[in-house]
């Protein structure tokens, strides 16, 4: 919950309200100086008081790598002041601070710090990320919001125009059907990483997983019209998600080709 409590309050002071740029980003560096304080064992400001003691002491009695809070806050700001991306590179590096370091956090309230299993769980993020970003293109282009990568977009024909714009087209429904197989490889990727968590935290992974793999699902199954709808989880997913979540097994070999 402090960790939630933490990456709520940033993303909001980034993204909600109307507040001019300069001015995010002011209470984002206000915002990280609290996080400073606690990390060398000082009182926090009164603003953020209710967020920051509850961090503190979750820090102090998980050793939680506090670098990991740093990097969410450098994607909040990244927020703030860019809104395209030029490569697949480049997105996964605003995944890498924006997502990955959340599994990262949970994986170590479990005591899970191989290698093999961080992968998996930088892919799974990584991966939600990315789903989100294409479930939300509707959304995110009414903002002038552009996550689709350049690269990606120059391959099909499509300019930003198009796309901020909202023009639906085949060549647009061919870039997204693009870009969730991308997503969709990323995930399974990361997916034998449900194996390694234990309890009940690895029964929750597993839904996470099986929520982003449906999200894609639905993309598809709308012929990749993400621009023109918003495909949502609803009640009725739930128990196509729990026999799925279910029925994961272990591999006899896991992938290990980095998707990018």
């Amino acid at each position: 919950m402090a960790i939630y409590g933490f990456a709520r309050t940033a993303d909001d002071l980034a993204d909600e309200g109307d507040a001019p740029a300069p001015q995010r980003l002011a209470d984002l560096s206000a915002y990280r100086a609290d996080l400073v304080s606690i990390e060398n064992r000082r009182s926090p400001s009164q603003r953020w008081s209710h967020v920051f003691r509850p961090l503190s002491d979750a820090i102090e009695r998980t050793r939680l790598p506090v670098s990991l809070l740093h990097d969410l806050l450098s994607a909040f700001e990244q927020d703030v002041v860019k809104t395209r991306y030029t490569d697949r590179a480049e997105l996964l590096d605003y995944c890498r601070r924006s997502a990955n370091p959340v599994g990262r956090l949970l994986l170590h309230l479990y005591g899970v710090n191989d290698s093999a299993s961080l992968g998996r769980s930088d892919a799974i993020c990584s991966a939600l990320q990315l789903i989100n970003f294409w479930q939300d293109l509707s959304i995110d282009t009414e903002r002038g919001r552009l996550y689709v990568p350049q690269v990606d977009m120059d391959a099909h024909g499509v300019s930003q125009q198009q796309l901020l714009e909202r023009q639906d087209s085949a060549a647009v429904r061919k870039l997204i059907s693009e870009v969730t197989a991308w997503a969709r490889a990323l995930m399974m990727q990361g997916a034998p990483l449900v194996h390694r968590v234990p309890g009940r935290g690895g029964w929750e992974l597993r839904l996470v997983v099986q929520g982003g793999l449906r999200i894609i699902d639905k993309i598809e199954r709308m012929d990749h019209a993400a621009l023109r709808q918003r495909p949502r989880i609803v009640k009725m997913d739930a128990p196509l998600m729990l026999w799925r979540a279910a029925g994961m097994r272990p591999t006899k070999k896991a992938p290990t080709r980095e998707i990018a």
